[in-house]
């Protein structure tokens, strides 16, 4: 079921799925994509949980407000969370999504209950190819240039907060195709867990089965 809710000064499109009774589990996509990115991971997950799906602000049917600091992505999510009555949540974020998800979980402590960060970069990132704009749409492209700015020159206590999380934690790195080292922001997170799964960026998309099987292991646990 597609959803909007005005959260946070302005409106989040996002889907549900699965029991609204069932343990609440947050699904937040990477940069440029949206929530038809989890495709499939939605489905597998709505079995055991109540699945909430956004399009990050700036990214699909979500507003474009022009400002994209990474403290407002995360307070957008913690909005939502209210929004559909969930105190805590099971979160897991994809790349842009994972920081996000790092910002809630440092912040928020309080409303996650467990945490996966899905080939996440750690900040600040080097050597990066200036961003070109090509014909792509489904975003705005001010939001990659702001969150691009972002990830050049973080804030430093982004990075401080990392070693703050008191979620049990999962990390899946994309192995040696990855353009990020995944294995860094484990050994920021106290008590993190690294599973590297040669996949690349995409896990979900390019290893579904090892990257269902890894998250349904740590969850378990």
């Amino acid at each position: 079921m597609i959803r909007k809710a005005h959260v946070n000064g302005i409106t989040l499109v996002y889907r549900e799925e699965g029991a609204p009774s069932a343990p609440p589990l947050l699904l937040v996509h990477g940069r440029t994509a949206d929530h038809n990115d989890w495709n499939g991971i939605t489905q597998h997950f709505a079995r055991r949980h109540h699945v909430i799906v956004p399009d990050l602000r700036g990214h699909g049917g979500s507003d474009h407000p022009g400002t994209y600091a990474l403290p407002d992505m995360a307070a957008d999510l913690v909005a939502l969370l209210d929004h559909v009555g969930a105190a805590r949540a099971t979160v897991i974020g994809h790349s842009l999504g994972g920081v996000v998800s790092c910002l809630l979980a440092s912040g928020s402590p309080g409303r996650v209950d467990r945490l996966v960060l899905e080939d996440v970069p750690t900040l600040p990132l080097r050597d990066r190819d200036p961003i070109v704009e090509d014909g792509s749409t489904g975003f705005d492209w001010r939001m990659m240039h702001e969150t691009e700015r972002q990830f050049l020159d973080p804030d430093p206590r982004w990075r401080q907060a990392l070693t703050a999380i008191t979620a049990p934690t999962l990390v899946l790195s994309g192995g040696a195709a990855s353009p990020f080292h995944a294995d860094e922001t484990a050994a920021l997170i106290p008590g993190a867990k690294l599973v590297t799964i040669e996949a690349g960026h995409l896990i979900h998309v390019g290893a579904r089965a090892g990257f269902l099987r890894a998250v349904d292991s740590f969850l378990a646990g």
